[in-house]
């Protein structure tokens, strides 16, 4: 069986660090980037399986990486998306990216653990 590939957004070096010695323990091939731009970029390039992506960053945050990623018709336009954020999703703007662009899905990153984020995407992966 191939080995899954995802791609870790976050601009937080501590999280993206643990999410990918987490992801890792389970076999699967990581990507990471600091910010959206990198991350868009990397998307495209790899097309990764599923990508991991923060949503407050710097350079381009993860709703306008989201946005143009979704753009491109050959990949990125049905890419498998976690939004991980400590945002709520009763914020507007995430809510309306969330339902116009699947297939996406939405993790809270306080009271998650490395492990538990693992489960869940092994999960969106089945």
């Amino acid at each position: 069986m191939a080995q899954n590939k995802i791609l870790i957004v976050e601009d937080d070096l501590l999280l993206q660090e643990g999410y990918a010695l987490a992801l890792q323990a389970e076999d699967f091939k990581v990507l990471k980037a600091n910010d959206g731009k990198q991350g868009l970029e990397i998307a495209l390039q790899e097309k990764p399986d599923l990508i991991l992506l923060d949503i407050l960053m710097p350079i381009m945050g993860g709703l306008e990486m989201l946005e143009k990623l979704r753009q491109d018709q050959d990949y990125g336009k049905t890419a498998r998306v976690v939004l991980l954020t400590n945002l709520f999703s009763s914020n507007e703007d995430i809510a309306k990216k969330i339902t116009q662009t699947e297939p996406i899905y939405y993790m809270m990153k306080s009271g998650l653990t490395f492990r538990e984020v693992v489960e869940n995407m092994k999960e969106i992966l089945a």
